[in-house]
């Protein structure tokens, strides 16, 4: 009888032990569940200071207007969409619009149910290099913490103000990486450094020509190898990036409020960021571009919009306006 009054009692201090060692793992994943909802709070508000620094760069950059170059030009945009697609050599993740992808989980595959921004840019345009000055750190962080979808849209329209076609070197060894480089963060990162102060080259009279050499110690800064960067600068895919801009800078989808395409130009879920929609409604610049990241899936939750959360503590919207 003493024996199974003892059996009895470590049978009780067992299940005792296994309660309490669930109960503390239940409450370590918790824990963990709280400081993850921590974190992407601290990430949905990044976005919206993205969303800010766009509104105040936007604002003050010198932006390089390309359609009216294309007026006289009565291609349509059906037209030089068909002649892209019909381009055999394309990059190898490049979409049918012209745009490579990359989000935490590397080139062309998109995360469902976050937003998806996608910058059109000349390596040479110094709109487009204050801008990605302002924004790349952030966007690192959005795209590999799995916030946001990232598209690039390499072009070359600035050509003519280089004495060596600068652009078309540029883009086209941006568009060879994505190809042979599978780590789509050397791609971010060798984006940054064409754009970093310091490196990126003037337009115009005050251009110095740039060789292959000095695009290629960018890569290799980036992470990405000689031996692929030896064979960046062959032209592989220059008919591709010629199709690509035709086709783009006759989308109605991306011509500003001057019936202008411009770089840099920033979509968020294909919608053009303009200055005008702001003024128009008559609100400050960070109300208005948070409302139209709250409408665009990418700030504020449960049902309420900036108008509201601006007053509040929010988890994912702390403007002060």
């Amino acid at each position: 009888m003493a024996q199974q009054g003892n059996n009895k009692r470590q049978k009780r201090k067992m299940r005792a032990r296994r309660q309490a060692e669930e109960a503390a793992r239940q409450k370590a994943l918790e824990e963990a569940a709280a400081k993850e909802r921590k974190q992407q709070t601290i990430i949905g508000a990044i976005v919206v200071a993205v969303i800010v620094i766009l509104v105040a760069i936007i604002a003050i950059v010198s932006f390089r207007s390309i359609h009216k170059k294309n007026e006289a030009n009565k291609v349509t945009a059906n037209a030089s969409y068909s002649a892209l697609q019909k381009v055999k050599t394309k990059p190898k993740y490049a979409d049918d619009k012209g745009g490579i992808l990359i989000s935490k989980d590397g080139y062309n595959k998109k995360i469902a149910k976050v937003p998806t921004v996608e910058i059109y840019m000349d390596p040479l345009c110094p709109g487009c290099g204050s801008l990605h000055r302002q924004i790349d750190t952030d966007l690192d962080k959005l795209v590999n913490s799995g916030q946001i979808n990232l598209v690039y849209h390499p072009m070359n329209f600035l050509d003519a103000d280089s004495t060596d076609q600068y652009s078309t070197r540029a883009a086209g060894a941006l568009l060879y990486v994505s190809s042979h480089d599978p780590d789509a963060q050397h791609l971010l990162d060798f984006v940054s450094n064409l754009y970093k102060e310091g490196y990126q080259p003037a337009e115009g009279p005050e251009y110095k020509p740039t060789s292959n050499a000095q695009i290629q110690a960018q890569a290799v800064s980036a992470g990405i190898s000689r031996d692929v960067m030896s064979k960046a600068f062959n032209g592989t895919y220059n008919k591709w990036l010629k199709a690509s801009y035709d086709y783009t800078v006759r989308r109605k989808d991306l011509l500003n409020s001057s019936g202008q395409m411009s770089t840099p130009a920033v979509t968020i879920n294909g919608k053009l960021m303009d200055m005008s929609e702001i003024s128009q409604l008559g609100i400050t610049q960070k109300l208005g571009f948070a409302q139209a990241a709250w409408h665009q899936g990418i700030a504020g939750r449960r049902g309420r919009g900036p108008a509201e959360d601006r007053h509040r503590s929010s988890r994912t919207l702390k403007l002060t306006v």
